[in-house]
């Protein structure tokens, strides 16, 4: 998937500083970014999804939590994939296009997209073992409010809540930025790589704290770059920064592309990240083009030092007519699987929720497609109970070889 369709309006000082016209086009132009991409991120189940691997170690505690794009609710399974029912209802205090999500001081904090609203993004807070609504750490109404936030991590120094916020507010191709946040919700700042520096267009959806404590953004191109007015970049292209704390300014400098669709051929408008215990980084990839039939929906594995190439998952079948699947954002939970949400339009695959051997990359359906009985209707960001909010790793590392042991 790609862009909101939404713009913000905000009502406030800032609108006077905004471009009427402006706004209009970008309200057109992402919608149109929306509908003319949507195609790309359907499918159906490829022959690893078909595989079968030794099941997980049951669990009846319902620690999996999945954002529903699809009616905007927070839904919860077990690590075998077992419904237990929502846990934050459709639209709770104005849930409208669920994205990041970490769980932190007794909370669930949510990123809310605010889809098809004319408000800005903000992060929205729910009881951690309720799910009920209890407050909003950050307001679509605050001045510095995201305008069309992604992922979400909270971590490093000062344990700042960090906000991947995708676009700028002027045009469909003007960079975004990070967005820092304290515990009560007050704004520390942003950051984003100097474009003297980083000439290529920067637009963060997924974010990780990494093992060697660098912070890592995944980057999309420009979704839009029609108009001769915006420069044109490559839509499918993408981009994984690294970012380095600077303690004489208090926040995160731009170190280095750690990877990019010139380094890793396969890596096209990449969102989620996380990192596996031998300090690989998975990423998810789209296809770069639906028509070309050696293509496919991947989730990456690079190496964690070099960002080589080292291993891919391939969502959906590699034919120019079949149907696609594609996944937003992914995450490691018990006995070291990775869990894989399939987002799109095909009845096949939509909603459907895949566990994977990272080694043997053998996947199976623990979730079935909406279609077929499933509980979600287009799975996106996901979060496990004992995710830790920084490096969204999956409780102890002596708990993960324990159960890697029994598989």
């Amino acid at each position: 998937m790609i862009a909101s369709s939404r713009v913000s309006t905000r009502r406030s000082s800032l609108q006077a500083k905004r471009c009427p016209h402006c706004r209009h086009i970008l309200r057109s132009m992402l919608f149109s970014a929306v509908v003319a991409l949507s195609a790309w991120s359907v499918g159906q189940t490829s022959a690893n999804a078909q595989a079968v691997q030794p099941p997980a170690p049951p669990s009846r505690a319902f620690e999996l939590f999945i954002g529903d794009a699809g009616d905007n609710s927070v839904k919860q399974f077990d690590a075998s994939g077992t419904y237990g029912g929502p846990f934050v209802a459709s639209g709770a205090a104005g849930l409208s296009g669920p994205r990041g999500m970490i769980f932190t001081d007794g909370q669930l904090m949510v990123v809310n997209q605010n889809v098809n609203t004319p408000y800005n993004g903000e992060v929205l807070r729910y009881d951690a073992k309720t799910g009920t609504f209890i407050g909003k750490l950050v307001s679509s109404s605050d001045l510095n409010a995201p305008f069309a936030p992604r992922g979400i991590v909270r971590g490093g120094r000062g344990n700042a809540i960090y906000v991947a916020d995708m676009l700028g507010v002027t045009s469909p191709c003007a960079n975004g930025n990070v967005k820092q946040y304290d515990d009560a919700g007050a704004f520390l700042g942003s950051f984003s790589p100097d474009p003297r520096v980083f000439t290529d267009a920067f637009h963060p959806r997924g974010l990780v704290f990494g093992p060697d404590g660098l912070l890592y953004v995944s980057s999309s191109g420009c979704f839009d770059g029609v108009p001769p007015t915006y420069p044109l970049y490559d839509a499918t292209g993408g981009n994984i920064l690294r970012f380095r704390f600077d303690e004489r300014i208090r926040k995160f400098k731009f170190l280095d592309v750690f990877a990019s669709n010139k380094s890793v051929p396969y890596l096209h408008r990449p969102e989620g990240l996380v990192f596996d215990k031998r300090g690989n980084l998975w990423v998810t990839s789209f296809r770069k083009d639906p028509n070309n039939p050696t293509d496919t929906d991947k989730i990456l594995e690079l190496d964690g030092k070099s960002g080589a190439l080292v291993g891919k998952i391939e969502l959906d079948v590699a034919t120019p007519t079949a149907p696609r699947a594609a996944a937003q954002a992914i995450i490691f939970g018990p006995g070291g699987n990775l869990y894989i949400p399939i987002s799109g339009g095909d009845p096949l695959t939509t909603g459907q929720v895949r566990r994977c051997n990272p080694r043997t990359k053998e996947c199976q359906v623990i979730v079935p497609a909406n279609a077929s009985g499933g509980a979600l209707q287009s799975g996106w960001y996901l979060m496990f109970r004992k995710s830790d909010p920084a490096t969204l790793k999956y409780g102890s590392q002596g708990e993960d070889q324990d159960r890697d042991n029994q598989n």
